[in-house]
């Protein structure tokens, strides 16, 4: 388990992440959003001792980080995939991580073998591109087997299968009772992954709940009707607690009521309807509602 206690950086007058606190449980993939300089990678560098916490205190399974006396064997982190020496093979740069923890050679071939760089395990890494330099980041990550793994953007750059098979490996290592912490941008491909969600907005914690109270909470459940009769239809139909909007020819968009009581309704009094259909918010859309106050970096709008 990640346990944060009250975090807080200040890097001179900027407050980068300001008395955050929250826990990372094992067996669910945790996913870690927020806009462009809403102080998540300086909250994981915290996590992992690269950042000293101007207060406040960061432990995994307990301890901080530089006092575990085995760190590999127990975190595994990529924060910065292109953090290796571009002169050495990626088997090489394996090799001398395990090398600091008396970890088994066989096990570096296994990890190769897992990211699927075996084919280039002797080509530099200065040569790779960004998605194999992804896949050796994550290499390095899983070389000492460890109990919990953070990953910041490792889909990065990868292609289709890579991103599903960064899906497939989180989500199993969470099935085997570890712990999980991802950052992502692609919110479509996290909606797809996390089981619970960490947000921050300007170095606060804004939402620490489950991926699926938070679309709920943060987006509104729509119903599209096409009706031959739309007008009449939303004339039975519109009250203080139901909102009617024109979609388009003969449709409706409705919100406040069940596709259910939509359907009663229009039978009770004689409208047929062509189409019926629940549309559900997104993780996206409820991102962005739930981050708009607190994007740094706003951009205009293309007319």
């Amino acid at each position: 388990m990640i346990t944060v206690q009250n975090l807080t950086k200040r890097y001179g007058d900027r407050l980068a992440v300001s008395d955050v606190s929250f826990s990372v449980r094992p067996g669910i993939v945790t996913g870690f959003l927020g806009p462009n300089g809403a102080g998540k990678s300086t909250t994981m560098r915290m996590i992992v001792g690269l950042d000293r916490p101007t207060s406040g205190s960061a432990t995994v399974g307990g301890h901080r980080y530089a006092s575990l006396a085995s760190p590999l064997t127990h975190v595994g982190i990529m924060l910065d995939a292109k953090a290796v020496h571009t002169g050495r093979t990626a088997r090489n740069h394996l090799r001398a991580m395990a090398a600091t923890h008396g970890i088994p050679i066989s096990r570096v071939d296994e990890v190769l073998d897992l990211t699927g760089l075996t084919s280039v395990a002797r080509k530099r890494a200065g040569r790779f591109s960004l998605g194999m330099g992804q896949r050796l980041g994550i290499a390095s990550a899983l070389l000492g087997d460890p109990d919990v793994l953070i990953l910041d953007e490792p889909v990065n750059g990868l292609d289709p299968e890579g991103v599903r098979w960064v899906r497939d490996l989180v989500r199993s290592y969470a099935a085997l009772g570890r712990t999980v912490l991802l950052s992502s941008h692609l919110m479509s491909e996290m909606a797809l992954t996390a089981d619970h969600l960490l947000v921050l907005g300007r170095g606060r914690l804004i939402a620490d709940a489950p991926l699926s109270d938070i679309v709920r909470d943060w987006t509104r459940e729509e119903v599209l009707v096409r009706s031959p009769r739309a007008a009449e239809l939303a004339g039975v139909l519109r009250s203080d607690v139901v909102s009617v909007e024109a979609g388009g020819p003969d449709e409706l968009v409705i919100v406040g009521a069940p596709a259910s009581w939509i359907s009663d309704r229009a039978a009770a009094a004689g409208i047929p309807l062509h189409q019926l259909a629940t549309r559900t918010g997104s993780l996206e859309e409820a991102y962005m509602a739930l981050t708009g106050d607190t994007v740094e970096y706003k951009t205009k709008q293309v007319a």
